[in-house]
Formats: structure tokens, sequence, C-alpha cells
């Protein structure tokens, strides 16, 4: 794999994570703490990309697994500013998701 198609690859998944990311974030949940679950979750989508697309030897070339990482990290957060934020999905899929405490059953 070369480093053009990491990037790609890990800005396709950068993508589509925020909607992924926002089944277990809470609409209650403070905005650092959704941020750290964000980048967690952009971590674990890039080293998950790497083994799905290069196997597991691919994780000896740092610059490519580096390149993914960061590909999925930058793209996750700008898709979900700029795109899934503004358009209420991410956030509605928040609310959808959200278990709701006995307080809120009625």
């Amino acid at each position: 794999m070369t480093t053009l198609e990491s990037l790609t690859t890990g800005a396709q998944v950068g993508a589509l994570l925020p909607l992924l990311t926002a089944v277990v974030q809470r609409p209650a949940w403070s905005a650092a703490v959704k941020k750290r679950v964000a980048v967690l979750a952009a971590l674990l989508a890039g080293v998950v990309t790497v083994a799905a697309t290069g196997g597991w030897e691919q994780f000896q070339n740092g610059k490519i697994t580096a390149a993914t990482l960061l590909a999925v990290l930058a793209a996750s957060q700008t898709s979900y500013d700029l795109l899934w934020k503004p358009s209420t999905l991410a956030p509605m899929i928040e609310a959808v998701t959200s278990r709701k405490g006995p307080q809120q059953a009625e």
C-alpha cells in the first residue's frame, strides 16, 4: 500500500466514522468527553483500517501507519464539524440510541 492509498482509505473511513461514533455518544456528555471518545474511536478505526488494507505486517511501515491514523482522525473531526453536526444527523443518532433513564421513561 502506498502513502496516497493509505490517506485515501483513511479519509473515507474517517468521513463516515462520526455516524458510528454517534451510536455510543450520549447527549448529556460534556464536549470534552465526547471529544475524547471521538479521538479514541478514530485511532481505533485507524488501526483497523491499516490492518484491513495491508494486514498486520503493514504496521512495520511506520510512515503508512501514521498517515492512515492521521487521515482517519482528521477526516472524522472535519466531517463531523462541517457535515454531520450541521445536518443534525449525528446528534439525532446520539439522541435515538441513548438509553432513557427512569426519570425519562415517560
